[in-house]
């Protein structure tokens, strides 16, 4: 079983920058795809970013060159480094793992409690 705990939320200003990190415990993440979700009040949970056991990554649209996900295997952590954050950033961020990991929540096994990002304008 994996365990996986996100910390680095809180509350910024519009512009500002925030760096979450997901830890993960219970077994190493080999060949895992770990990624990034958010959920805003009464949405949907949507796709952020995923990278790869190997390091290939890919963004949704909406924080394409402003968001930056990277990981460390041999700490079994993921981060995602968040600038020019905006108001409708707000949400509460999870991080998955899985295998099969790509853009779909279906596609992940593991996911952690989530943090609260706070963007205000």
């Amino acid at each position: 079983q994996v365990q996986l705990v996100e910390s680095g939320g809180g509350l910024v200003q519009a512009g500002g920058s925030l760096r979450l990190s997901c830890a993960a415990s219970g077994r190493a993440l080999v060949g895992d795809t770990m990624g990034w979700f958010r959920q805003a009040p009464g949405k949907e949970r949507v796709f952020v970013a995923f990278i790869t056991w190997s390091g290939g990554y890919y963004y949704a649209d909406s924080v394409k060159g402003r968001f930056t996900i990277s990981r460390d295997n041999a700490k079994n952590t993921v981060y995602l480094q968040m600038n020019s954050l905006k108001p409708e950033d707000t949400a509460v961020y999870y991080c998955a793992a899985g295998p099969r990991g790509m853009v779909r929540t279906m596609e992940y096994d593991y996911w952690g409690q989530g943090t609260q990002v706070t963007v205000s304008s």
